[in-house]
């Protein structure tokens, strides 16, 4: 352990001599034999000594020397004496104190007390006493105390109030090795000696007290033995305040609530101010560092207990008495126009205090009648001295300048509550701009790299940058530049509560509002920050690139967001690195206060005005939708928070609903967005759609659906979803009902009811078709709503299904209603085919259903999305399957009658056929000018598909089927002659439908022809050499007819190349 030098040095050596000088001046006595009356001749040379070395000149620690060689008198003092040899060789070895108190001859505590007082180490007697073993402690107290009642002078009494006073300020001793080996050393001698073996009389050892009570019930003791000494009043005033001070902390705060930091400012500012009027106060010439630490001593005092209730009242009575019988006195003194002194002032705080919370002691704490009684007296005693006195206990008077360079000096030293005074430092508009108040910023950065700091600055910088014209733009920038430094070195959670307190007072753009003529560069540092962010963009540059855009983002948020929006969006591959980055800061999720719609969240705001409705790609539309969903669930990268900045309910709100109406060009990608917020949002606890109003969601959906039974209807310019849009409603009408559904037990029973009820009644204004898409979420409370004509081809329930009148619906329409429920799904397609109501046995029935049932499907196929449209061909195979549907295959695309096995390929070539004579019948002249041409552009793409369905289906049969098992023949030559088929009814509709949308017929012609050519080449015999030949002549004889002249020779090398 370090003890420092307390080994034989100079400083010993002048301590030494002053001790050698005094032994001579008392001799033929010794020391130990010193009374306080000889102190003042023989004591002269100890503290001249010790003065010596405590001077500056002598010792560069000098405070740490004077406790040094106090603790060696101390030590000395201490010792058991004689020494015996053996103890002797003992101590050499094991007392660190031994060596060095072997320089100073053998002394008494007269010595050791009245050089404390002489050199006015009240403070430091207090220091030494509380390090000692609690019953040393007592013992030295009480020799202290009986001293001072020894021919008891004026300095006696000053010193015994300032070690009392010390006491009261004591908080403990701060970790010191040297104070720690006079303790041990303590020990060792309390073990060694009898004089410490019993305590003092005066006191009874309590173990469970806290170490100061008895002595400060021990130092009221001493008081009432002096008492008849203190005649200054100045004297009178400190022991008076004293008094009150050990009663008011020590009995009767409780529980001491630490006062706010302006409150403990205030008082510092006001103690200092008095210091400095005061000329006799010690500390009036001291440095405002060394004043500030005093001072805080001063007016922080605690206890951890509580003084016995004996010896409250014994102090409650003794403060009464002294108030009699010094108050006129002191009246006089506090009332006249002399200058405040500090101890006149301590007198009226602390008597202040003190009553203040005898009233409250009065009022709260349960006494006997006598003992209230005191209480009483003591309270009216006090009151009516304070009111007798004119004094003003806190007059500020100019002190203002004084608390903001106390405030300062805090900060500097980082004293006791350092860090609130930054809050002060940072919030006082007064003081800001001021040479001190920059120094003490750049000086102290460090301190501020708090969030609550640092907003703190910016609202002062921004207001008197505002306000007060005098302060140079040179000056703000070097303070903005401050505040950013510290701002940079935050914690991410801690930038972000910054950013949202940045957000809450200047809104959208931040810093900007007021200081962006001090933000130089601002609009070049962004750019190259987000050129470098995408050349860059990696996960292990993101807390890097977070950084630097939490710079950008406090200075101007929005033009940060909407920069990371609009690259999100259009450099490729970026929007997911760029969405960490976003969601790297949740304060972005902040609600504007000011708006058209308050409820609209920055982001989201930021969103609609830099990207939504201005994409013009589809890649930009698909890096819009994956920004969305990062935004929404945000992928957690390593190492750095993230937070989801939308909520599932905010996208829909915003990015969907208003979109919903086919006449609204953004519908489409709102549509996409929907589906997939609703699926990527399955998991959540929360059942967020019920903050989005689900029955009206649901019916605006049907809406839009049944904005499609009059499509083709609608002008050009309001079909701004194609029907393939519709599957894509339909499925999310289908997944929203089943989200509702499974959670209809967040809605009381009486609610679901009636909200089933109002969508139902809100359907009735719908295409019935709509309606049916809700069978079952209305099941068990609604009938399915039909055409009364259904009920004429279908054996429908009336406990499921009811019968309505709807226009359009007359006579003969029953199998057009029977196909439209059969196209909404393929579990309602598979109950119309049960409940179908046609005789097998009957052809005539059977004839006139199959040619109602063409009908019926040119009238539906235009409206049909393609699942719609892959139900009825489905429908239209079961019905095959059946016998139910008759379609007669003709041989006008036979040269020569085939003798093949055609019958895998029946119901294939059925299809084929029925295809062809539907757009036989829809290019029919009464049908021909039925559709706008984007319509012939669907029924085409519809046609594609099913034929392309048909090929699969071929190579299928031809490559697994039951015919190709087993067999010698396998069904090449069938396969090609499907193919064949195929090809010209291809190039049939090609004749027929407008050469606009003939491009997917045509390159469906030329993937037959591949078909054809390719397996082929597997059939290499002489006889299908021969027939290669002749169907290559037949099928040239079809394609001649193609035009335009381009397609018709690409066809014909085509089919030149077999």
């Amino acid at each position: 352990m370090d003890l420092g030098p307390l080994s034989i040095c100079e400083e010993m050596t002048i301590l030494h001599g002053g001790f050698l000088l005094a032994e001579q001046l008392f001799r033929p006595k010794a020391l130990a034999e010193l009374t306080k009356s000889d102190w003042e001749h023989v004591g002269r040379p100890i503290v001249e000594a010790l003065r010596e070395i405590s001077s500056a000149t002598a010792c560069s620690q000098p405070f740490t020397w004077k406790k040094k060689a106090l603790i060696i008198i101390w030590a000395k003092v201490l010792q058991p004496y004689p020494i015996t040899p053996s103890d002797m060789e003992t101590r050499w070895q094991e007392d660190v104190f031994f060596s060095v108190g072997n320089m100073i001859p053998t002394i008494n505590h007269t010595v050791l007390f009245e050089l404390l007082k002489s050199l006015e180490a009240s403070g430091l007697f207090i220091q030494l006493l509380m390090a000692l073993p609690t019953t040393v402690c007592r013992a030295e107290l009480e020799r202290f105390l009986e001293h001072m009642t020894i021919d008891t002078s004026s300095k006696d009494v000053a010193f015994f109030l300032d070690v009392w006073w010390e006491m009261m300020k004591h908080k403990g001793n701060q970790p010191d090795p040297l104070l720690s080996q006079f303790r041990t050393m303590a020990h060792k001698y309390l073990s060694s000696s009898d004089d410490f073996s019993h305590p003092p009389k005066r006191f009874k050892s309590d173990p469970d007290v806290c170490p100061t009570m008895p002595l400060l019930a021990m130092l009221l003791t001493g008081l009432k033995q002096i008492q008849d000494r203190i005649l200054c009043p100045g004297m009178k005033c400190c022991a008076l305040a004293n008094l009150a001070d050990m009663l008011t902390v020590f009995a009767l705060m409780e529980d001491p609530q630490e006062v706010s930091a302006t409150m403990y400012l205030d008082k510092l500012a006001t103690v200092i101010s008095v210091w400095n009027s005061d000329t006799q106060n010690p500390y009036h010439q001291q440095a405002l560092a060394e004043k500030v630490k005093e001072a805080e001593r001063d007016i922080s005092l605690t206890s951890l207990a509580r003084l016995p209730s004996e010896t409250i009242f014994v102090g409650f009575e003794f403060l009464r008495s002294l108030l009699q019988e010094w108050g006129e006195e002191l009246q006089a003194l506090l009332s006249s126009s002399q200058g405040t002194s500090y101890d006149s002032f301590r007198l009226c705080d602390s008597l202040t205090s003190f009553s203040q919370n005898l009233k409250l002691y009065l009022d709260t704490t349960s006494l006997a009648k006598e003992e209230r009684q005191v209480v009483s007296e003591l309270a009216e005693c006090v009151g009516n001295f304070l009111r007798k006195t004119n004094r003003v206990v806190r007059s500020k008077g100019g002190e203002q300048d004084i608390t903001a360079s106390i405030a300062m000096a805090i900060i500097e030293q980082k004293m006791d509550r350092h860090m609130e005074m930054c809050y002060i430092f940072a919030s006082e508009r007064k003081w800001a701009f001021s040479d001190e108040w920059l120094s003490c910023l750049l000086n102290n950065r460090a301190l501020f790299r708090e969030p609550g700091l640092v907003l703190k600055l910016l609202e002062t910088v921004m207001e008197v940058s505002t306000i007060d014209r005098a302060v140079s733009e040179p000056q703000i920038k070097q303070v903005v530049d401050l505040i950013l430094e510290c701002y940079t070195h935050l914690s991410l959670p801690d930038k972000n509560k910054v950013l949202s307190g940045v957000l809450l007072s200047w809104g959208r753009k931040g810093l900007s509002e007021k200081l962006l003529a001090h933000l130089e560069g601002f609009q070049e540092d962004l750019n190259t920050t987000f050129n470098q962010l995408t050349q860059s963009a990696s996960e292990q540059g993101l807390a890097k690139a977070v950084a630097s855009v939490a710079r950008l983002v406090i200075l101007h948020p929005e033009i940060t967001v909407k920069k990371v929006c609009s690259m999100a969006v259009v450099n490729l591959g970026t929007h997911k690195f760029l969405a960490q980055i976003l969601t790297a800061f949740p304060a972005l999720r902040f609600t504007e206060e000011q708006g058209p719609d308050r409820s609209t969240t920055f982001v989201v705001s930021c969103l609609k005005e830099t990207v939504w409705t201005k994409l013009s790609t589809p890649r930009e539309e698909k890096q819009f939708l994956e920004l969305l969903n990062c935004l929404v669930s945000p992928t957690k990268p390593q190492g750095i928070p993230v937070a989801a900045l939308l909520e599932p309910d905010e996208v829909l709100k915003e990015f969907v609903l208003p979109f919903l109406m086919l006449e609204v060009k953004e519908v489409d990608l709102s549509l996409r967005i929907f589906v997939q917020t609703l699926e990527g949002s399955t998991n959540l606890e929360e059942y967020w759609l019920q903050s989005c109003s689900p029955f009206p969601l649901i019916f605006s959906l049907c809406q839009l659906l049944d904005g499609f039974s009059k499509y083709w209807h609608l002008p050009k310019e309001k079909r701004c979803l194609p029907l393939d849009g519709k599957d894509l409603a339909i499925r999310i009408l289908e997944l929203l009902c089943k989200v509702v559904s499974a959670n209809a037990d967040t809605f009381s029973l009486d609610t679901w009811v009636k909200s089933l009820s109002w969508l139902h009644r809100k359907l009735e204004q719908l295409d019935w078709t709509v309606g049916l898409r809700l069978k079952s979420f209305f099941e068990g409370h609604f009938k399915c709503e039909v055409p009364a004509t259904l009920f004429e081809i279908c054996k429908l329930s009336e406990d499921e299904w009811t019968s309505q009148a709807h226009p359009g619906y007359g006579p003969g329409t029953g199998l057009l209603a029977w196909m439209e429920c059969s196209s909404i799904s393929s579990s309602i397609s598979e109950q119309m085919l049960a409940l179908l109501v046609v005789d097998v046995g009957n052809p005539e029935e059977v004839r006139l259903f199959s040619k109602g049932f063409l009908v019926a499907l040119v009238q539906v196929m235009p409206w049909c999305s393609p699942q719609e449209w892959q139900c009825l061909h489905q429908l239209t195979r079961r019905l095959l399957e059946k016998q139910l549907l008759h379609v007669p295959y003709s041989l006008e695309y036979i040269q020569f009658v085939p003798l093949l096995n055609l019958k895998p390929f029946a119901q294939e070539l059925q299809l084929s056929v029925l295809l062809l004579r539907a757009f036989q019948f829809l290019c029919s002249q009464s049908c021909r000018n039925w559709l706008p041409m984007e319509g012939w552009s669907h029924v085409v793409r519809l046609l594609c598909n099913s034929l392309t369905n048909l090929l699969d289906s071929a190579r299928l049969i031809q490559s697994v089927g039951p015919w190709a098992q087993g067999q010698e023949q396998d069904l090449t030559q069938e396969t090609l002659f499907f193919y064949t088929q195929v090809f010209c009814h291809v190039l049939h509709i090609m004749a027929m439908v407008h050469q606009e949308v003939c491009e997917p017929l045509y390159v469906l012609a030329l993937e037959i022809l591949t078909c054809y050519e390719t397996l082929s080449k597997t059939n290499p015999s002489v006889s299908s050499l021969l027939q290669k030949v002749n169907e290559q002549r037949f099928l040239k004889s079809i394609a001649e007819n193609i035009s335009p002249e381009e397609w018709r020779q690409t066809l014909l090398q085509k089919i030149s190349n077999f």
